[in-house]
């Protein structure tokens, strides 16, 4: 289903029409004013990509250039991005670490400097 978004050149809104085959023909008018008068608009786009394409974008080296592995802040940016590309909510708690991580570590990264970790389930 085509969606077509016009601008009105009386009032200047932007009006959007949704058609049910792109071969029907729509006069569209203004939703604000009523004007017949607009200008059709070139509409942005999505590009679906695969989840294969998502998680190699996500494992080339190029994207963690900036990613310093022993900085909470880079590893709470690098987290966000994953969790957006992966497109699925990851919940609260997930969203409370990354926002410690970013604050500052956390009571996690004074506990665990060099080598001070035992191996537990939070070593990756």
């Amino acid at each position: 289903m085509p969606i077509y978004e016009y601008r009105c050149t009386e009032c200047g809104r932007k009006t959007t029409v949704l058609t049910l085959r792109v071969s029907e023909q729509v006069e569209p008018k203004c939703e604000r004013c009523g004007s017949g008068k607009l200008a059709r608009l070139m509409s942005r786009f999505a590009l679906v990509r695969s989840e294969d394409d998502r998680l190699d974008d996500l494992g080339d080296p190029s994207s963690l250039g900036d990613l310093d592995e022993n900085d909470p802040k880079s590893m709470a940016r690098w987290m966000r991005k994953m969790g957006k590309e992966l497109g699925e909510d990851a919940g609260e708690d997930f969203d409370e670490m990354v926002d410690e991580m970013e604050a500052g570590g956390g009571e996690d990264s004074e506990e665990g400097g060099e080598g001070g970790g035992a191996g537990g389930e939070d070593d990756l």
